[in-house]
């Protein structure tokens, strides 16, 4: 079971791109093995966990301010960690085959109205007594995250919060021979080059104007 993300899916970063590129290469694993399955499960934002808004925003609130936030308009999916947890060992044991496995996280949450609430639940005013800071989208953040991609079709996996999707498989062989030219590739490489060899190999990879060297 491969832990991926829902910043996969049209990625604007290193980081989802690569998993994008983890999930297509386990993706023609499953179609070529044997009885061992292979699939992924995407996460959104797991409540708690480290770099999780909810501990920083507390902290924040707890010095007295300023919550930072990025943009405005800036929302995210999330699941409890009992949630993430159940995910991989519900996938792991449904008897369908590979694919990638998500769970129903219902509608993204606003991190500006969340910065809000939990001011107000810490008995502050927002805006007046705790500052709401906008610092900007950082390099490769989006606004809003994605679930799937458009040619990645839904099929039911008869649990009603748990949604599968497939896409057809690349061959393994061309997998890894598309892989290991990108090992060599990337070896020594500056951080243009090794973004533009993503991108060859993830199309729908954009990477952020703002990227860097990160």
């Amino acid at each position: 079971v491969f832990i991926s993300t829902d910043k996969a899916i049209n990625p604007t970063s290193v980081m989802g791109a690569s998993k994008r590129l983890a999930e297509v290469y386990l993706r023609a694993l499953d179609e070529a093995s044997g009885s061992t399955r292979f699939l992924a499960v995407r996460f959104g934002n797991v409540l708690g966990s480290s770099g999780s808004v909810i501990p920083i925003f507390r902290e924040q609130i707890a010095s007295g301010g300023p919550v930072t936030v990025t943009h405005p308009d800036v929302q995210r999916y999330f699941m409890l960690t009992s949630e993430a947890v159940g995910l991989v060992l519900q996938s792991a044991a449904m008897s369908q085959g590979g694919g990638i496995f998500v769970l129903d996280m219902g509608t993204p949450v606003k991190i500006a109205d969340l910065a809000s609430q939990m001011i107000e639940l810490s008995g502050f005013v927002p805006s007046e007594e705790i500052e709401i800071k906008f610092t900007g989208l950082r390099p490769g953040e989006k606004l809003f995250e994605e679930i799937r991609l458009d040619r990645e079709e839904f099929a039911s996996t008869g649990h009603n919060k748990i949604l599968r999707f497939d896409a057809a498989a690349e061959p393994l062989d061309k997998m890894r021979k598309s892989l290991e030219q990108m090992r060599v590739g990337l070896a020594g490489a500056p951080s243009e080059e090794v973004r533009a060899m993503i991108q060859a190999r993830v199309p729908e990879y954009q990477p952020s104007e703002r990227a860097g060297s990160g």
